[in-house]
């Protein structure tokens, strides 16, 4: 195994901080359009990190290393501490606490959408426009963006950065070239995102709202610019429209992109696609009738809106919401967990185990009860029509297993820090899923009063789960530095 290539990782953060400046310098604007106090924080903020990524990149330009598998794999773990390193200064300088700032800047980049914020309708137009657009951010847009446009990412060492970002994307490549790849997700992922503006704009939202709530949708993350979430604007036509856009969120992009460009029948063929799709209204169906006829919403429509707007807001992650569903009954919540436990489509933004993990494993066990009678009959696992070698089928069953571990490890933790078993094994999943929903006095997602250390260890928990459990652990194991 070759050695770990410094120079070019750290010549990559400091483009990505370039990049990352130039995104501060927008809800720089936005505050002194406002006249808001934040704006100086802003400004002073995308100076440093423009200063400290253009430093980085100048003093590296003559690095002309090949990146390989463990950089591309450190890379994709690293990218995110220094991004938020970087992405919490305004956070700081608007006197939150590091651990607060760091908190706020984690969740939204990670798409979680857990905050320290309570009064969120009074927060500064600055700071609501930078949340959205962390969660935007770290969704599939800036490292797509940085794999398109950077010529050193060879296609490996490019290819291991990709699936560290967006699982499922090596079973639909868009082209040979994985620049190419990148580029095209990032062009629809940008392009679902403006239209989501536009039909936002249509409804009852100004511009403002309409750019965040976009932003927030398609990233599957959640925040919101008002306390109340979407249920502020009290509208069926933005629930109905934000629903469609977490449904399409939580499907495989380049997926998407194939059945528009060419294979107009592979969106119906795919198999997640289909259990996605079957799961949602499934369960729609059951919350529908269940809601009604508890008297939970006074008519049919009303219960079918609430239903469907919440499953898939908690499938993909999103954890937007219209209503408080511990209210609806403990049937409700047991089932919301599951579906926030395996999330939607791998090669979307959604967290989570993925469905398509949760499709192999149905189907393996399957198989096994079917060699408890027939011992020697060879079954393998089908998987949209291709047979699954051993050795996915296992690295799909130890991931789903080290999932768990991670899951009542952080509920372990947060209990030893002194919270309930209710808020303990529900905050862990949360975080670890990036849904960032809460339980009790965090139902609504606002994590101010709870300690330090649970911070940290949910925070630790958002970043495993974003980025797929192994990239992070890995890099903790004698194994990965080693020279050979």
């Amino acid at each position: 195994m070759n050695k770990i290539h410094i120079g070019i990782l750290l010549r990559v953060l400091g483009i990505l901080l370039c990049f990352e400046a130039l995104f501060m310098f927008i809800p720089t604007i936005v505050a002194f359009v406002y006249n808001e106090p934040d704006r100086w924080a802003f400004l002073v903020s995308s100076i440093i990190t423009l200063l400290v990524g253009g430093t980085m990149a100048y003093r590296l330009r003559n690095c002309r290393d090949v990146m390989g598998r463990r950089d591309g794999v450190l890379l994709g773990t690293s990218v995110w501490i220094i991004f938020a390193l970087m992405g919490m200064l305004p956070f700081l300088c608007v006197n939150h606490s590091f651990t607060d700032a760091m908190f706020e800047t984690i969740s939204a980049i990670t798409t979680t959408g857990a905050s320290v914020y309570k009064d969120i309708d009074n927060l500064p137009h600055g700071i609501l426009l930078w949340r959205s657009m962390l969660h935007w951010i770290g969704g599939i847009g800036m490292i797509l963006f940085t794999v398109a446009v950077l010529p050193m990412l060879n296609h490996r060492g490019g290819m291991i950065l990709l699936s560290t970002e967006v699982s499922g994307m090596g079973q639909y490549k868009l082209s040979p070239r994985i620049s190419q790849t990148a580029l095209r997700l990032w062009l629809c992922y940008f392009i679902f995102t403006a239209i989501l503006f536009f039909l936002l704009y249509a409804g009852s939202m100004n511009v403002f709202d309409a750019v965040c709530h976009s932003l927030s949708t398609m990233a599957t993350g959640g925040f919101s610019t008002h306390n109340e979430s979407v249920g502020y604007f009290h509208s069926a036509y933005i629930e109905y429209v934000i629903t469609l856009f977490t449904f399409i969120a939580g499907i495989n992009f380049a997926v998407i992109y194939r059945t528009v460009m060419s294979e107009h029948q592979l969106l119906f063929r795919s198999e997640q696609v289909k259990w996605y799709t079957m799961i949602i209204v499934a369960c729609t169906v059951v919350f529908t009738v269940g809601l009604f006829l508890q008297g939970t919403y006074p008519n049919i429509e009303l219960s079918f809106r609430k239903a469907l707007f919440q499953v898939c807001s908690v499938i993909t992650s999103t954890g937007f919401s219209t209503d408080n569903t511990f209210e609806w009954g403990p049937f409700y919540t047991l089932v919301l967990l599951t579906l926030m436990f395996f999330g939607a489509c791998a090669g979307s933004t959604s967290g989570g185990a993925k469905i398509d993990r949760m499709v192999i494993l149905t189907k393996n066990a399957r198989n096994e009860f079917h060699r408890v009678i027939h011992p020697n009959v060879i079954r393998p696992v089908l998987y949209n029509g291709k047979v699954l070698s051993h050795e996915t089928v296992s690295r799909v069953l130890a991931f789903t297993i080290m999932y768990v571990i991670v899951w009542i490890s952080g509920a372990v933790i947060l209990a030893l820090q002194g919270a309930s078993m209710g808020e303990a094994v529900y905050g862990s999943l949360s975080a670890l899923s990036n849904m960032g929903i809460g339980i009790g006095a965090d139902a609504g997602g606002y994590y101010s009063d709870i300690s330090y250390s649970a911070k940290w260890t949910l925070m630790a928990l958002m970043v495993i789960g974003r980025l797929e459990i192994f990239t992070v652990i890995i890099i903790f194991m004698p194994l990965f530095w080693k020279k050979s």
